[in-house]
């Protein structure tokens, strides 16, 4: 029998979802043991960090929006929140061998220190946006009125469930017309989902659209030092995360325990909560009946590669992130200069980049060797900058993600999968389950804490 007062939980995964669940779990009164198999913690918001560096950076670009309140609400509840900062960096997208500011503020940071200053640069920024917007010389005049017009549809529009019914493609281009979809909001779409852009609803875009602010949120000490206090308030409160430790197989025993098959033990838990990929669960739970296993089959994903770099001199002079139609023949979907977001004084003066692309899994860049993938690259950051040589690079580093990016289609809240799953005692939470919304930090966090109260129910 469970011992529903202090039930002791397993957890598998130390990512952002996995140790906001334990953190939850923990103050609630149970035991919690956390079993991650990488060397470190934070899944795909972990940080690396070279040896001239004050900050470690990620390893896949992030930041989070002004208006992610789950991740911000955690922040505050850890004492974290004066290590927030919210810049408000120029995003870009290039086209015809142009750079074309779409989110660029009107005015410096001095606004926010004035009475209403808050306020006032929001308006400011917003305001930045749409003139940005309009001066999209790409598309004809009237059409930048139909995207700035499309665009305030969606973002007030409050329901977005018969969105989904129709997809992303269909509704823009009808929208704002053929033209001006494939000039602006095309690319997103196919560099994202590849294949499969054609097919993606539109309530995913919908909540892309929701979710964004002029102003990106970034952590003093990078994301890592965010992961980093939540690792010790889990330690904290009792909880043990264990890293390097790779759970092989997870066993439901006769008595409703859970076993987990590591390399050396196989501990028991009453109740285990997997964090990974649906295939990866579906691959260590040989028990799963065969009809909730189709239903994981389904669930498609793209995969994500980036090359980082240390440069010792600039690429742009102020883009941050700049988003490169897969058209224009780059071999990469995303231009993202870090340190044109976040000051390179953190970063012993190296100008920091990155360079990249959603995938299908088995795309040849999960195996290319870094040095071949940088060869294929340097003549990309040339179109960029025409002045671009091999010697500004001080080093580089490539990082791979077979789960990175899930792909929702028609109608797809019908295909999420519960957090229970169908053995008992034996949940399941991951970025797929978070639609409409996008992955990201913001709700990794919310699914995690949503996913404890289920797990720590003990009616």
């Amino acid at each position: 029998m469970l011992n529903t007062a202090s039930m002791n939980i397993g957890i598998i995964g130390a990512g952002v979802a996995g140790l906001s669940a334990a953190y939850d779990l923990l103050k609630a009164g149970h035991r919690v043991t956390v079993y991650e198999a990488r060397p470190y913690a934070g899944g795909l918001a972990a940080g690396f960090k070279d040896e001239a560096w004050e900050w470690p950076l990620e390893r896949f670009y992030h930041h989070i929006f002004a208006g992610d309140r789950d991740i911000l609400a955690l922040v505050d509840e850890l004492d974290f929140a004066d290590r927030v900062f919210f810049p408000s960096p120029v995003t870009s997208i290039y086209k015809d061998g142009r750079l074309y500011p779409i989110n660029k503020p009107l005015f410096g940071p001095w606004l926010e220190k004035v009475p209403l200053g808050k306020q006032l640069a929001n308006l400011g920024d917003l305001a930045a946006t749409a003139l940005r917007v309009l001066a999209f010389k790409p598309i004809p005049l009237p059409a930048r009125f139909r995207v700035g017009l499309a665009t305030a549809y969606i973002r007030y529009n409050p329901r977005w469930q018969p969105l989904e019914q129709v997809t992303a493609h269909a509704w823009l281009t009808r929208a704002v017309g053929a033209r001006a979809y494939e000039a602006f909001w095309q690319p997103l779409l196919e560099g994202k989902f590849g294949d499969y852009y054609q097919q993606v609803n539109m309530a995913w875009f919908w909540a892309r659209i929701v979710a964004r602010s002029p102003k990106l949120g970034y952590f003093a000490g990078g994301f890592q030092g965010f992961v980093d206090a939540l690792v010790d308030k889990v330690r904290a409160l009792g909880g043990d995360v264990r890293l390097n430790t790779h759970v092989r197989g997870i066993h439901p025993e006769a008595g409703g325990q859970i076993c987990l098959e590591l390399r050396d033990e196989a501990p028991l838990h009453e109740r285990v909560l997997a964090t990974c990929s649906p295939q990866m669960l579906r691959e260590r739970t040989p028990m799963l009946p065969a009809s909730y296993t189709a239903g994981l089959d389904n669930l498609k994903s793209m995969g994500a590669v980036v090359m980082v770099m240390a440069l010792k001199q600039p690429v742009t002079h102020e883009h941050y992130w700049i988003n490169i139609p897969k058209r224009e023949g780059f071999p990469f979907l995303a231009f993202v200069e870090h340190t044109n977001y976040i000051d390179k004084q953190h970063y012993g003066g190296d100008h920091l980049i990155y360079c990249g692309d959603y995938l299908a899994p088995g795309h040849p860049y999960f195996e290319m060797e870094p040095e071949v993938m940088l060869e294929t690259f340097i003549p990309a950051l040339q179109r960029l900058n025409p002045a671009f040589d091999r010697s500004w690079i001080r080093k580089f580093w490539k990082f791979s993600e077979i789960y990175a990016q899930p792909v929702p289609f028609l109608n797809h809240s019908q295909n999420i999968p519960p957090i229970q799953t169908p053995i008992p005692h034996l949940y399941m939470t991951n970025m797929s389950q978070v639609y409409p919304w996008d992955r990201g930090t913001n709700y990794a966090v919310e699914i995690g804490r949503r996913a404890a109260g289920i797990v720590g129910n003990t009616d």
